[in-house]
């Protein structure tokens, strides 16, 4: 087996994030189901930038965002995605490297533009995004490091990548690569219409034993199961993937491993202010955790740490340093 030199390689689309407040009637005029996520064209993306409010902007993209949550707890984490020789694709680059973490997949030189996600969040703290993938579906085998897949303890791949041909190919490559060199591949569902989209090939990956842990929302496990009952996803899902990690907002989070099943609470949040990158940063936590051969339990606590942080302000990255903040809460990392 190859020398591990990460703890997690991410693979996903890289976006740059446009987060901004809007009510439900912004939502309703623009036909946006609140709390799901659109891929939408150049012109659409276009002409919601220029009415939504003011906004911030950041690196992000599902993957991207755990794996610096991951760079900030300390771990060992790379990533591979498409960005384009363009402004934000120059942003992008320099936001996950300055983390410390592993990039260097080529720019695309011609054509498609950086992906970027406009989030709109309503005054509850749900998030709608609208995304304008752009390079990031250029993402093909050909982006896909083979010595540095081999050398990473986990391959964590993004569902939304399922979506475009070359990054489909992209996924399939990375994830043969890392059973070979006997790695666990790790899938986030990444939302519920996406599960819609692809529910039996989803299924296939997870029955096949190419994937060995998965993590969904309860929203997501009810697509991918067809039911309206949770506990019944729950359990269909605890019963065929190998390890299964579900989580369900305030109620906390429901985690099964080879058959057994943890229930950890949620982490306590004074006030809950944007919930983008909240089950990104909890798979951060949780690999984390995982990486360093902690229990179920305490990869389940340490996860709704970093989820809590990040739900508390606006963005998908952490503001505080997660390791500080793990301490804080009695983790000897």
């Amino acid at each position: 087996m190859t020398d591990t030199r990460y703890d997690v390689i991410g693979l996903g689309n890289a976006i740059v994030d446009v987060i901004a407040r809007a009510d439900e009637a912004f939502l309703a005029k623009h036909d946006l189901a609140k709390g799901s996520m659109h891929l939408i064209g150049p012109a659409q993306a276009d002409l919601l930038y220029s009415q939504m409010g003011p906004g911030t902007e950041s690196s992000g993209g599902s993957a991207a965002n755990t794996i610096a949550g991951i760079a900030s707890l300390g771990g060992s984490a790379a990533f591979a995605g498409k960005v384009a020789d363009d402004g934000l694709g120059e942003v992008f680059t320099h936001d996950i490297r300055a983390l410390g973490v592993g990039f260097d997949t080529a720019p695309l030189d011609s054509g498609a533009a950086t992906g970027r996600c406009l989030v709109l969040v309503t005054p509850d703290g749900e998030r709608t995004m609208n995304t304008f993938l752009g390079a990031a579906q250029e993402l093909g085998p050909a982006d896909i490091d083979e010595e540095m897949v081999a050398a990473s303890r986990m391959l964590y791949l993004e569902g939304y990548l399922w979506d475009p041909e070359n990054a489909k190919q992209a996924f399939v490559k990375a994830a043969e690569i890392a059973k070979t060199a006997g790695r666990e591949v790790v899938l986030t569902l990444s939302d519920a219409f996406c599960v819609e989209r692809y529910r039996d090939e989803f299924l296939e990956l997870i029955r096949s034993g190419t994937i060995d842990m998965v993590f969904a929302n309860e929203h997501e496990v009810r697509s991918l199961y067809q039911t309206g009952d949770l506990a019944t996803a729950m359990d269909a899902l605890g019963g065929e993937a190998r390890s299964a990690v579900i989580t369900r907002g305030a109620e906390g989070a429901t985690i099964f491993n080879t058959g057994s099943r943890v229930d950890v609470p949620c982490e306590p949040v004074a006030r809950v202010v944007d919930l983008t990158g909240a089950g990104d940063l909890y798979a951060a936590g949780f690999l984390f955790a995982k990486a360093r051969g902690m229990t179920p339990e305490e990869c389940g606590r340490l996860a709704a740490i970093c989820a809590s942080e990040v739900i508390s302000h606006v963005g998908a990255r952490p503001q505080v340093n997660l390791a500080d903040l793990a301490r804080e809460n009695g983790f000897p990392i």
